[in-house]
């Protein structure tokens, strides 16, 4: 099982980027799908998630109405469009087959096991004038 997370790249403040997550050897229908970012000297952190079960999007506040999650079934492909990007979103993006962030909602986390948690290595978004 392997996920291939790209898409990263350099851009400045209020540019565009799409990531893309893409399975091979699972079916990413089938999981509810995290994007989580890590910036320098900064903790991990889930910004994004795609229930499979209520079918809905969950954003953290830091990037609600700049970014969206989709995904295309044909291509087994997740993908993070990011509008209006900040300084501040500069980081090691990543996706996982889990989901865990802070909504306005609440805490939203969601979890397979260890056997079933599969993670990216990471692209990475800089953003810079």
């Amino acid at each position: 099982v392997q996920l291939v997370d790209s898409g990263g790249g350099l851009v400045q403040p209020g540019g565009s980027l799409r990531l893309s997550c893409t399975a091979s050897g699972i079916i990413l229908l089938n999981y509810s799908i995290g994007w989580f970012r890590q910036a320098p000297g900064k903790e991990r952190e889930g910004v994004s998630c795609f229930d499979v079960k209520d079918g809905n999007t969950y954003y953290t506040d830091s990037v609600r109405g700049r970014f969206t999650i989709s995904r295309d079934h044909a291509k087994n492909t997740v993908y993070l469009q990011l509008n209006s990007l900040k300084a501040e979103d500069t980081a090691v993006y990543y996706c996982a087959t889990q989901c865990s962030l802070h909504t306005a909602l609440g805490y939203r986390s969601i979890y397979y096991g260890r056997d079933l948690d599969y993670w990216g290595k990471g692209t990475l978004v800089t953003v810079s004038s």
